[in-house]
């Protein structure tokens, strides 16, 4: 498994939708993931640790965790079928780890705000051109804070 930081979140005007991008700490490669504008909105919160006067999903789920003494040790993307990511939380509690699916977007967004690492197995990072260059589609006029729905 390699380990990605959010690059950045922008939206593609061409698809009207928004890319949140992954990179390896190397910066050899990058993993495009196509979101939602709530879910942009709610990786866009936590990178910028913004609390809201009230919690939202992910920091409700946060939250839950630490009252229940489950720790979160991380995010996996660990599948791609088609153009379909697939994710999961990999969590530790009671002497024994385990971990439970997410999407994507969620999964980065509970990482965040948990600041813990995201991981994408090898195999999906290598199905990616190294390096893809996403500044033509980049309209940084748009905040993912504030999407335009």
């Amino acid at each position: 498994m390699i380990q990605v930081f959010v690059k950045e979140i922008f939206f593609d005007a061409t698809n009207q939708s928004y890319i949140l991008i992954l990179q390896d700490e190397s910066r050899d490669w990058t993993l495009p993931v196509w979101v939602g504008p709530f879910e942009a909105q709610a990786i866009s919160m936590g990178l910028a640790r913004s609390h809201p006067d009230r919690p939202q999903t992910h920091d409700l789920f946060i939250s839950l965790l630490s009252s229940i003494n489950v720790k979160l040790l991380s995010a996996v993307i660990n599948k791609l079928e088609g153009d379909t990511y697939y994710a999961s939380l990999h969590l530790f509690s009671e002497n024994s780890e385990f971990s439970i699916d997410s999407r994507p977007s969620d999964a980065v967004a509970i990482a965040v705000r948990g600041q813990v690492p995201i991981f994408v197995k090898d195999n999906i990072l290598k199905k990616t051109p190294p390096n893809m260059d996403f500044s033509q589609l980049t309209d940084k006029s748009d905040d993912p804070e504030k999407p335009n729905t």
